[in-house]
């Protein structure tokens, strides 16, 4: 098993935005083989930004490195950060486990 996660520095007072986009996005992840689940996680809140993860668990770490080489995902990131791009701090940083245990 595969874990990829991508931390969101979100602006605050923009964490609804935030929220809004993701609940609302097409992510065609269901259409891909070997996808097992996603979370969209809220952490804590500093004094400069509200901490959010992405939480996608796959077959393998093959299916995710498929995942990100297919239409499905060029699809789902068309657009990424367009005009809602000003509730950032920066760009997502990613983080990859595989299970060990």
């Amino acid at each position: 098993m595969y874990i990829a996660m991508n931390r969101f520095k979100v602006k605050i007072g923009c964490e609804g935005d935030f929220i809004s986009i993701w609940k609302n996005r097409e992510t065609y992840l269901d259409t891909v083989p070997d996808f097992i689940g996603f979370n969209m996680l809220q952490g804590p809140t500093t004094e400069e930004y509200t901490l959010f993860a992405s939480h996608s668990t796959w077959a393998s770490r093959q299916a995710f490195v498929n995942w990100t080489e297919s239409e499905q995902f060029r699809m789902a990131h068309s657009g990424a950060g367009g005009k809602s791009k000003d509730i950032y701090l920066g760009p997502p940083q990613f983080e990859g486990f595989t299970k060990v245990v």
